[in-house]
């Protein structure tokens, strides 16, 4: 895997993925930036919410599932002084679907955070993680 990181001006930077995506990265403008685009941090939280996901929806899918949407979202929390990396990181899901059992649902989130989810496994070496659950029914 590789990436390739541009900058632009002021403190903006366009990064080229090894499989030829581009993604814009931006700063805050207190610190030169203009607020065009996330912040690295905020596309590290992203990129963990990604994983995650497309591992709970693949483990569903595989498990004959009748999931018909998946969402995450992250809350962080930063350390207060350099390097300010993630301290807290809650990740809230909401699974819809037909006749999902709440265990099997539990169980896909369990895998993708202890076996399959390298981003956030990564960012448990400093953060502390936990996992919220809603589960929707539809027809």
């Amino acid at each position: 895997m590789e990436c390739t990181i541009k900058w632009l001006d002021g403190m903006s930077f366009i990064a080229e993925t090894g499989t030829g995506h581009i993604v814009a990265m931006d700063g805050a403008p207190e610190a030169g930036g203009r607020n065009l685009a996330p912040r690295p941090m905020e596309l590290m939280l992203a990129g963990a919410g990604g994983c995650t996901a497309f591992d709970v929806v693949l483990i569903l899918k595989r498990g004959r599932q009748d999931v018909r949407g998946c969402s995450v979202r992250l809350e962080a929390e930063r350390a207060d002084t350099d390097p300010k990396v993630f301290t807290h990181i809650r990740f809230i899901y909401t699974v819809t679907g037909h006749k999902l059992k709440r265990e099997t649902v539990e169980r896909a989130i369990h895998l993708s955070a202890e076996k399959y989810c390298s981003a956030s496994i990564m960012l448990a070496k400093t953060a502390q993680i936990s996992h919220e659950l809603e589960l929707v029914e539809v027809d």
